[in-house]
């Protein structure tokens, strides 16, 4: 069973290898990558505070400052590890013992808004994109979207558990059978707090080792229980009451 998650805009600083684009998920994707990269970097160098404002999604100069580096030469960690939004927080990946990480490592596919789709365990520096905004005149999604084959191949004979958001569709939508989660507390959808719920729920499936979507739906997760199962063309949403 493979797992998709979307990143987060903040990210952890530091690392303890340089760089190497060739390395990540897709070798195939280098070109775009590049093309990518180096529009990027030219609006950094350019420094104006406006464009780099709308494209970080930051108001302060101070920060706008901090993130104006050329991330090419920057040192590196594993994307699982780099990124600190909600999901990661309650996905606590330093915590977990090194089987439930290596399971992580291995089962795990993140959408970077930079990078496009990326191995948990792929070595990323640190880098600052707002979702949804464009690369100059380059759209991410757009480009990522095109090579969106490369998902559909490298997913072909696997299960596939869907904890993206929505927007993530952009880069890439299953077109094979898959699930998604969906979880609501009172009655009422949770949409913000649902991020937390992704992490705990992907935390406990790296614990117990999942590798079939039959055996995620047999999972016990404290707090949560399987109210409704909802099937619409190849999606399955399963849909999770939060107990009070």
């Amino acid at each position: 069973m493979k797992i998709l998650l979307a990143p987060s805009e903040t990210k952890i600083s530091g690392g303890t290898q340089n760089f190497d684009l060739n390395s990540l998920l897709f070798p195939q994707l280098t070109p775009i990558r590049k093309k990518i990269l180096h529009q990027y970097i030219n609006i950094l160098q350019k420094n104006d505070f406006f464009t780099l404002s709308k494209m970080f999604g930051l108001k302060k100069e101070a920060d706008i400052n901090y993130h104006n580096r050329d991330i090419i030469y920057e040192l590196t960690m594993k994307a699982v590890e780099r990124y600190t939004g909600v999901a990661f927080d309650y996905l606590k990946y330093s915590e977990l013992n090194k089987d439930s990480q290596n399971y992580i490592d291995k089962n795990v596919i993140l959408n970077s808004n930079l990078f496009g789709f990326l191995r948990a365990d792929d070595m990323i520096p640190e880098y600052r994109l707002k979702q949804g905004e464009a690369v100059g005149e380059l759209k991410t999604e757009k480009l990522y979207k095109e090579q969106s084959h490369l998902m559909e191949k490298f997913l072909e004979d696997e299960d596939v558990l869907d904890l993206r958001a929505i927007f993530y569709d952009k880069f890439y939508k299953p077109t094979k059978e898959y699930t998604t989660l969906k979880f609501i507390k009172e009655g009422k959808v949770v949409s913000h707090w649902a991020k937390a719920y992704r992490g705990i729920v992907l935390r406990e499936i790296a614990i117990a080792k999942i590798n079939t979507l039959e055996e995620f739906m047999n999972l016990y997760i404290e707090t949560l229980t399987i109210k409704e199962i909802l099937k619409r063309k190849n999606q399955t949403e399963i849909i999770y009451e939060i107990d009070v």
